[in-house]
């Protein structure tokens, strides 16, 4: 059996939870993917929200852009917020 990626889980759950994926549909694991990025992505931007409370949701997004992707994608939509006045 593959060794889990945390070490908070016992083999006997971790060997539950590969059973329970094995058993999805590809839908359902498709699904799942989702569900858990849009979770870690709330919970990122709800962070950014607490480290700068002075953020409105725009600024918000434009620092989820640049920690995730980078400066440069985040200076690029800045720029095209501003030529096409959004934001």
């Amino acid at each position: 059996m593959n060794r889990p990626y945390t070490t908070d889980t016992s083999p006997e759950a971790y060997a539950v939870q590969l059973e329970l994926l094995r058993r999805m549909s590809p839908l359902m694991r498709l699904r799942k993917a989702f569900a858990l990025s849009r979770h870690v992505k709330r919970m990122a931007m709800a962070a950014i929200r607490r480290r700068h409370p002075e953020f409105d949701d725009n600024a918000v997004r434009l620092k989820f852009i640049e920690v995730t992707y980078g400066k440069t994608l985040a200076n690029d939509v800045r720029r095209w917020q501003k030529e096409h006045m959004v934001g």
